[in-house]
């Protein structure tokens, strides 16, 4: 049994939807089959696969679905949570009664082979360009949030067998300690993932490695070419 992660799918299987990837080239091209592929040849019914973030281009629920299905049709198990595109996520407990083989991550934790998964959708950090008051409130909310999910695993006895999922980075671009990374290191958090980071320029900027105890892993989609990463 083992844990997976990957960010960034950004699917738009809905007919309504028109939002192709392959427009930005490179990793993007046909990157839903990519990501298929890789997917079946590693993953098992009994594993797990953390999803973090930005899953579909649509609006609403009802487009969600095709993109969904997609999803619950790959083996393993799913825990997903959200990222800034996810407009059509409302109402987690209607979701979690979906699909048998997901699980939407707010406010909570997912407990899977002997770890507690723990996440939030994140935001931009203080000390990033044109960091604003809405930007401020919109970061505390996140944290609280965050430290709402640590809390329910540290509860549950996984202190030191945490791993959490962002779909924002964890710091800004200078890679300077946040709000985050201090709940990290304070519930004795052992892996991080994240997307949100596109382009080879970009990706520089994230937080990759091991920083006071913690490993943090970049784990979208382009940045991984579509491949799963193994967490555990």
């Amino acid at each position: 049994m083992a844990i997976y992660a990957i960010a960034d799918l950004h699917l738009s299987f809905d007919e309504t939807i028109d939002k192709p990837m392959d427009i930005y080239g490179g990793r993007w091209i046909n990157h839903a089959e990519k990501i298929k592929e890789d997917w079946e040849q590693k993953v098992t019914p009994e594993d797990t696969v953390i999803i973090a973030g930005d899953i579909s281009w649509a609006l609403k629920l009802n487009e969600a679905i095709p993109d969904l299905d997609w999803i619950d049709a790959l083996p393993g198990k799913k825990v997903l949570i959200k990222g800034n595109h996810e407009l059509w996520w409302t109402g987690v407990g209607k979701l979690n009664k979906m699909y048998d083989s997901m699980y939407f991550l707010q406010n909570t934790c997912y407990e899977a082979e002997g770890y507690a998964i723990c996440g939030s959708r994140g935001w931009i950090c203080p000390g990033t360009d044109d960091f604003s008051a809405d930007d401020t409130k919109i970061y505390e909310r996140e944290i609280l949030r965050l430290e709402m999910s640590l809390k329910q695993a540290e509860d549950l006895g996984y202190k030191g067998r945490i791993i959490a999922a962002l779909h924002y980075p964890p710091t800004n671009e200078n890679q300077q300690p946040s709000g985050f990374t201090k709940l990290f290191e304070k519930y004795e958090v052992e892996h991080v993932v994240y997307g949100h980071l596109h382009g080879k320029e970009i990706w520089k900027r994230g937080l990759k490695g091991v920083f006071n105890g913690v490993r943090y892993e970049l784990v979208a989609q382009d940045y991984t070419d579509g491949q799963l990463i193994r967490i555990k």
